[in-house]
């Protein structure tokens, strides 16, 4: 009963899974929730061979659907208190702006924008009324610096920036901590499974240049680093007394983010076409 309790959500794989077993290690009654209950099986596998699954429990939570959020609400009256909230659940869209469905782009801020704010919704009475918690939500170097081909992604983690600053400073007085974890590129399945593209057709003006980004991106995965480095980030981040805003992590991501602010627009755009040009059609 005076465990700390933190909810993660999209918890079946990638950084959510590895977040859970970090904060069950480091002491919490951690709540995994994910969309579809099946598929939380490695991660009660994993929790069992490092002797954690008496720290996890599995919750059903889809981000999107009122009616899942509606229960996620009845359940917290159970527990009665948060004490962190993992906002991890999320996809990566991508293609370009003429060829996507406006579609795409209401499906992508559904789960990566409007399902954070629906679920931190339900948690932030908890953590008021305690006059203490920390909301975690898990953005992306894609929240700072855009890339070609993946608008509604980058959007999505952009708005994301944007509504976590501003609750940050409401929350502010309340003892309530909001956190943005900026991870680069990591060995997660959003890359692969998690990564929804609208692909070019052969005839398309945008062909050569769709191929020559997935070119880039497959490029690069030999150099993306290991995912458990996030999910400790996020572990050592929830027992922090008074946590900084953002957390930028990986391989490049400081520097990076540190030029984009430094060099002008022009230099810097003509830097990004010629790295995706380096690259073979």
């Amino acid at each position: 009963m005076n465990q700390p309790i933190a909810i993660v959500t999209g918890s079946s794989s990638g950084f959510g899974l590895l977040t859970v077993l970090e904060l069950a290690r480091s002491g919490f009654q951690v709540i995994a929730t994910m969309r579809n209950l099946e598929k939380g099986s490695d991660l009660l596998k994993q929790a069992k061979n490092q002797n954690l699954e008496a720290n996890i429990s599995i919750h059903e939570l889809d981000v999107t659907s009122e009616t899942s959020i509606e229960k996620l609400s009845t359940f917290l009256k159970t527990l009665g208190r948060v004490d962190v909230l993992v906002n991890n659940a999320g996809y990566a869209a991508g293609g370009f702006v003429e060829e996507l469905p406006l579609e795409e782009y209401r499906r992508q801020f559904e789960t990566n924008v409007f399902g954070v704010i629906a679920v931190t919704k339900t948690v932030l009475p908890y953590m008021r009324r305690q006059g203490s918690g920390k909301i975690i939500n898990m953005s992306s170097i894609s929240g700072i610096v855009a890339f070609p081909g993946l608008s509604p992604y980058c959007a999505s983690k952009h708005a994301l920036e944007g509504w976590s600053e501003s609750l940050r400073l409401e929350m502010k007085p309340f003892g309530v901590d909001v956190i943005l974890i900026e991870p680069g590129s990591y060995k997660t399945s959003i890359w692969s499974t998690g990564r929804q593209v609208t692909p070019s057709q052969e005839e398309s003006p945008y062909f050569i240049l769709m191929k020559k980004l997935e070119d880039y991106i497959l490029a690069g995965e030999e150099g993306f680093g290991d995912p458990r480095e996030v999910a400790q980030k996020v572990a050592e981040i929830s027992t922090m007394k008074e946590p900084n805003f953002r957390f930028p992590i990986g391989k490049g991501v400081k520097l990076t983010i540190r030029l984009k602010n430094l060099i002008p627009w022009k230099k810097w755009e003509s830097q990004v076409m010629k790295n995706v040009n380096k690259t073979k059609n």
